[in-house]
């Protein structure tokens, strides 16, 4: 279908909102009569053909008594839904009476076979007939829509001459109706940036990279593809047209089966239809509808091929409440298996849900196969460097990346949506690379292939042209190093995220005025003997200033065991946080003192040799947190995080070392570390030859204003 006539259709049926709703709904709820009477005329125009066959089937099974009569009417219409009402919706423009219409409507979508009865009950849209009767409406909508000036069939309208009149509307060319009225009821609702439909021309592009790089290994078979988030299930469509013509260039039979998932339910509704229009049954029962995140519709299928625009920036927190929270979230999904961890969790924050649609995918992969599986997914920026080492976002892309499943990003041009400007980004991750991709990942910046449009959708000002699409799916293909495409080592992009420790250095100040003000505190803590013990310390070292706090914990603890007193960990913290200062100068606060044989010094470990009681001894430091820090290594750094803590760390901080126990590895990747152009500043000369032109003009102005 052209575009002039797409847009004589949209325009023709949007102008039935506004020539029949105006003053009955608001301008919001268009859609709650658009977008199910649409879907309806579609069926009706579908069904028109058989219909007299189809009732006279029904008249026999009725004479028969059968009771389940369904399949065999679907059967007669030919397809994989029917109406069995004695109305096509063309009958029901005539009814004078408001009642009588309201009668014969409801017996018409009465009529309709159980699996539309489903697409009406999600659109709600028995709720609006009592309305339109009321306002004396619904005769004029019904007569909009058999117009003879529009044609949503899937058989042309011929003339006398038996010339085509108006085309027929295949079921990609009404899928794309659907989002183009979908786009403009959203522009009129202002919905939120995640709440978009994906251009055409993006699927197309992403239909293009799924299977054109392993169109020479595609083979007579079957072949599953998947959407998660398939809104009206426009890139499941677009796929299947894509993956037939290529098969076909290659002289292979293929039969295509397209599951989908969908949790809002007008975009359901029509994806559903879609399905019974393509003439199967089984293709319609493929599409579920919930949640996908805490509802999965296909736990366990896994497919060849998935293609998904998730909602990005987007909250799921009542996903992550059935689940069962986040530190109890079990779902193999997202709590995997890797490396080494067993409870490997790649859960990212309730903000923003955008990768779990990914990881999900990632659990329905074919393992098993020679193709293996494909997926391509649409995010935005955050799903690149969000999320520390060891928290669910990096965790994914960590579990990617070092799983060898991550082929290309590509960057896109801003603007490329209906409702949001933000860059977007394309994921390609796949099981079976190509031998020379192995342990490569391409990066294609994309930003400036892109071509004007004359009137902006909404928020999308630019367009992939065919000519676009080819050029970065040939560079795709190529996979060669240039100013748009770069090619990095898996490793490039990870890191060491590890944690340094300095020790805590005590001095502890006696004098009177301090030891009256831990009196108080003592007071307030109801631990007065704690005040009486180190009075008595006090007066017995007779200093007012120690340096080395272990002397002085050692002397303490001598006092303490005279009197039987007992020096718990909160009267160690009393002492710490409220006597103590924290001094450079002072001693080093000893943590723990291993026995000779059971540790081995290692100051990177925070293990280091000290001479104590005249013996050589291995001791544990008490860290400082105020004095600690965190750094990252990238995995590839010359000699490793050893390396760097030597040079970067002990060189300036001798008495550093590293808790092991805390260093993560993680995962980001940067487009603008790779394609930031930096603005070429102006030279020199230029600026000066602009300086003595402006001094020119100026010296000129005030001869004139002098001379005047």
């Amino acid at each position: 279908m052209d575009q002039r006539l797409h847009n004589q259709i949209v325009s023709f049926i949007w102008g039935i909102a506004d020539d029949c709703l105006r003053d009955v709904y608001v301008r919001g709820k268009y859609r709650d009569v658009i977008l199910p009477m649409t879907v309806i005329r579609r069926l009706d125009a579908v069904l028109e053909p058989t219909k007299e066959a189809v009732l006279e089937m029904k008249t026999k099974l009725d004479n028969a008594g059968v009771l389940n009569q369904t399949a065999a009417l679907c059967n007669v219409a030919g397809q994989a839904f029917c109406n069995s009402s004695p109305f096509m919706l063309k009958d029901l423009k005539s009814r004078a009476k408001q009642q009588q219409l309201k009668a014969d409507f409801i017996a018409y979508l009465d009529g309709f076979s159980p699996n539309v009865q489903e697409i009406l009950e999600k659109f709600k849209f028995r709720n609006q007939i009592d309305t339109m009767i009321e306002a004396d409406i619904l005769g004029a909508v019904i007569e909009k829509f058999v117009s003879p000036n529009i044609n949503l069939s899937t058989e042309p309208v011929l003339d006398d001459q038996d010339d085509i009149k108006l085309p027929a509307l295949d079921n990609h060319s009404m899928g794309v109706i659907f989002e183009e009225l979908i786009r403009k009821f959203n522009e009129e609702n202002n919905e939120e940036a995640g709440e978009h439909f994906t251009p055409r021309d993006v699927v197309e592009l992403m239909a293009d990279i799924a299977f054109l790089p392993v169109a020479d290994n595609i083979t007579n078979g079957s072949y599953l593809v998947y959407d998660g988030a398939c809104g009206t299930g426009g890139m499941l469509t677009s796929a299947e047209v894509r993956l037939q013509q290529l098969a076909s260039e290659h002289n292979k039979e293929i039969s295509i089966n397209l599951y989908g998932q969908e949790i809002n339910p007008e975009t359901y509704a029509i994806t559903k239809a879609d399905m019974l229009l393509k003439g199967g049954g089984l293709q319609a029962d493929n599409v579920a509808y919930g949640s996908t995140l805490s509802n999965d519709g296909f736990p366990t299928t896994n497919f060849d091929f998935m293609l998904s625009n998730p909602p990005y920036g987007k909250s799921w927190k009542t996903d992550l409440e059935r689940l069962g929270g986040k530190g109890d979230i079990a779902d193999s999904r997202f709590v995997v298996s890797h490396q080494d961890e067993t409870d490997y969790r790649m859960i990212p924050r309730s903000s923003d849900g955008q990768l779990l649609f990914l990881a999900n995918k990632l659990s329905k992969m074919k393992h098993h196969t020679e193709l293996g599986s494909r997926i391509v997914e649409v995010h935005n920026g955050s799903s690149l460097f969000t999320g520390d080492a060891g928290q669910g976002e990096s965790n994914l892309r960590r579990y990617i990346i070092e799983n060898d499943w991550l082929e290309a990003i590509i960057a896109l041009p801003e603007n490329m949506f209906y409702n949001t400007g933000i860059a977007t980004y394309i994921w390609i991750v796949t099981n079976r690379k190509a031998p020379h991709r192995r342990g490569k990942v391409q990066l294609i910046d994309a930003t400036g292939m892109k071509s004007p449009l004359r009137k902006n959708l909404g928020n999308k000002n630019c367009e992939f042209t065919p000519e676009i699409r080819r050029e970065i799916t040939d560079s795709l293909l190529a996979f060669e190093q240039s100013e748009q495409s770069k090619i990095f080592d898996n490793k490039e992009f990870g890191y060491w995220k590890m944690t340094v420790e300095r020790p805590l250095r005590l001095r502890v100040d006696l004098s009177r005025a301090n030891l009256d003000k831990f009196a108080k505190e003592c007071s307030a803590q109801q631990d007065l003997a704690l005040a009486d013990l180190l009075a008595a310390v006090a007066e017995q070292l007779h200093v007012e200033t120690i340096t080395d706090f272990n002397t002085f914990l050692a002397e303490l603890s001598n006092a303490a065991a005279r009197t039987g007193a007992k020096m718990p960990a909160k009267r160690m913290n009393l002492i710490k946080n409220h006597l103590a200062q924290v001094d450079e100068t002072a001693e080093k606060v000893i943590k723990k003192i291993h026995k000779p044989g059971k540790a081995e010094a290692n100051p990177r470990h925070g293990l280091f040799e000290a001479i104590i009681d005249s013996k050589r001894c291995v001791v544990e430091y008490e860290s400082d947190a105020n004095l600690r820090d965190t750094e990252q290594i990238p995995l590839l750094h010359k000699g490793g995080v050893g390396k760097f803590f030597e040079d970067e760390v002990l060189t300036f901080a001798s008495d550093a070392w590293i808790d092991e126990s805390k260093t993560q590895i993680g995962y980001e990747i940067s487009f603008t570390k790779y394609f930031y152009k930096p603005i070429q500043l102006r030279s020199l000369e230029e600026i000066k030859a602009d300086l003595k032109a402006l001094e020119a003009e100026t010296e000129g102005l005030l001869h004139e204003i002098i001379g005047g």
